[in-house]
């Protein structure tokens, strides 16, 4: 017979001296210590360590699984090494007596003599997992420390530079090794002096706020318009007014003479052009009465027509120095303005370069906010497919291949909750097989529940779904179902209800869509027994549920 792969040793070993064991199980290669001495008939003849998952050859010696291995891939033909007989692979079988001795052998915790607990084989790695005195890792992030079990409460609360703590000052809760850093760079709460040397302390989040008021901060003189140029702290302006006040004064005097010059200046400048129009309104008026003579003298004689033209070349002349006055009139006008609204021109000249700078600036932001939008979309895509492949290795993660499913359901109580106000009636749990290309099933639970146990218990179902190997399967589905509900106190107090398919039923039928119709037990268990404090179905918020498909008679692809 050929097998090349652990995996196919119940293919090899079909044979057994009795019914599967039980789930106990330990590590193979470990130092042992044993209460009573280790009998030889527990030892493996190959690696003569105690015997880990043991089979018995034709000629009666006992060897763990991996041996056989090992002793089958050193030689083709493989030989006993206690009495060189050939090992005919057919003849060999699992001996789950044996094994079932050796894992009720008791031993002494590897923390001994601090731990003086004495457990059986089959559970020693189950006590490891609760042993006072095991050594673990500090469960926060970062912490490398090593603390037993026992001190791990004390180390996480007291000791542990990695725990967090809430800052002194913004009840923000931070690392313990980082909250010094925290306080000078990120507290907004945290108090600092001001920067202008004023001797208070303030806030960090109230600098911006208390640099308008600080009575420290360099401001302009309010005279800086009329010439002081001089910086002073906020809080001895008054004193600067008081001490300049003369300087002040001449300062004003000095501008208000200039704008008295200025005023003198435009007015005298408005006089000569005013003289100027009267002159050329008296000319007008002087080639108006020329105009109206050669009329009268001339009537409709040929050279009127001479005269008249050169008239209206000299009226067209006229009106255009009529029209410059009018222009000469209004600049004079808006230069007396410009006096007084001088600043304001200049304010506004800065503004039309200010918003031409802004409207550079949106474009550019246009230009920015359509590639960041690209951007936004190849990320929201990224996103989407690496949320989708996490989901994906999750459910690959947890699947199960042997018919059972453990399904934990944290949260209990808010997804009660939900089931009641009718937001999420029933929840789903993970895919499980019955074997790698098996039947595809899952389980359903309405924590409210359902039909006739809507409001008083807890509904449990069995979903058949469409899997990939569906055409290669017998159907309908005829398995044994078993359901239960777990009991966390060690005690095995289980709930169990145990049914099996009926072939007539739609729901066992092959899926023409994604899962048949549940079913199961509607009533399956009552909310005042899962909930009574007296009972431990309910730990931490976290309920468990297992459902168990019966594979004898079921065929292997």
């Amino acid at each position: 017979m050929a097998c090349d792969e652990p995996a196919a040793l119940s293919g090899i070993f079909s044979r057994q001296n009795s019914s599967s064991t039980s789930s106990l199980d330990f590590e193979p290669n470990a130092d042992y210590r044993f209460v009573e001495s280790l009998e030889e008939r527990y030892k493996c003849a190959y690696c003569h360590l105690v015997l880990h998952n043991p089979h018995q050859t034709g000629c009666g010696h006992r060897f763990c699984q991996q041996c056989i291995l090992a002793l089958r891939e050193l030689n083709a033909v493989p030989t006993c090494p206690v009495d060189k007989e050939t090992i005919k692979m057919h003849e060999v079988f699992k001996d789950n007596c044996c094994k079932r001795e050796v894992l009720n052998l008791h031993v002494f915790c590897k923390n001994f003599p601090d731990c003086n607990s004495k457990v059986i084989l089959g559970r020693y790695q189950e006590h490891l997992q609760q042993c006072l005195f095991e050594s673990m890792q500090c469960t926060n992030e970062g912490c490398q420390d090593q603390i037993l079990r026992k001190d791990l409460k004390e180390h996480l609360s007291q000791h542990c530079k990695f725990r967090e703590e809430r800052c002194q000052y913004c009840n923000t809760y931070v690392v313990l090794i980082n909250i010094k850093n925290h306080e000078k760079n990120d507290c907004p709460d945290y108090p600092v002096p001001c920067l202008q040397n004023c001797s208070q302390i303030i806030l960090k989040k109230e600098i911006e706020s208390h640099s308008a008021v600080c009575p420290e901060a360099e401001v302009d003189c309010p005279y800086k318009q009329y010439g002081c140029h001089v910086k002073v702290k906020r809080g001895k302006v008054a004193e600067h007014e008081n001490s300049a006040l003369r300087e002040h004064m001449l300062q004003i005097l000095h501008k208000n003479s200039r704008l008295e010059e200025q005023i003198s200046d435009l007015y005298k400048s408005l006089e000569c052009k005013e003289i100027k129009i009267q002159q050329l309104a008296d000319a007008i008026k002087k080639c108006e009465k020329e105009f109206r003579q050669y009329t009268q003298l001339f009537g409709n004689n040929s050279n009127l027509m001479l005269s008249t033209q050169a008239l209206a070349s000299h009226l067209d002349k006229s009106a255009r120095l009529e029209s410059q006055v009018k222009q000469l009139i209004q600049m004079a006008n808006q230069q007396q303005s410009k006096l007084d609204l001088q600043p304001l021109f200049d304010t506004i000249e800065n503004m039309k370069q200010k918003i031409a700078l802004m409207e550079t600036y949106d474009q550019r932001l246009v230009v920015l906010e359509d590639q960041s939008s690209k951007h936004d979309l190849q990320i929201s895509i990224h996103k989407a497919q690496l949320n989708k492949n996490e989901e994906r290795f999750k459910l690959l993660e947890g699947t199960c291949y042997n018919g059972k499913l453990i399904w934990k359901i944290t949260d209990y109580k808010m997804k009660k909750k939900e089931a009641v106000e009718g937001r999420v009636l029933s929840i789903a749990s993970q895919p499980f097989y019955t074997s790698r290309c098996g039947y595809r099933l899952c389980a359903r639970a309405y924590l409210n529940g359902d039909g006739s146990g809507k409001g008083t218990h807890i509904s449990l179902y069995f979903v058949v779904m469409r899997g990939e190997f569906d055409s290669l399967l017998l159907w309908p589905f005829k398995q044994k179902v078993t359901l239960m509900l777990l009991d966390q106190s060690g005690k095995k107090n289980h709930i169990v209800e145990v049914f099996r398919a009926d072939p007539n039923s739609s729901s066992f039928k092959r899926p023409d869509g994604e899962m048949n119709i549940a079913s199961g037990c509607p009533r399956f268990v009552p909310h005042t027994v899962v909930e009574n404090t007296k009972n431990t179905y309910i730990r931490d918020d976290t309920l468990f549920l297992k459902v168990v498909v019966d594979l004898t008679d079921l065929e292997e692809l």
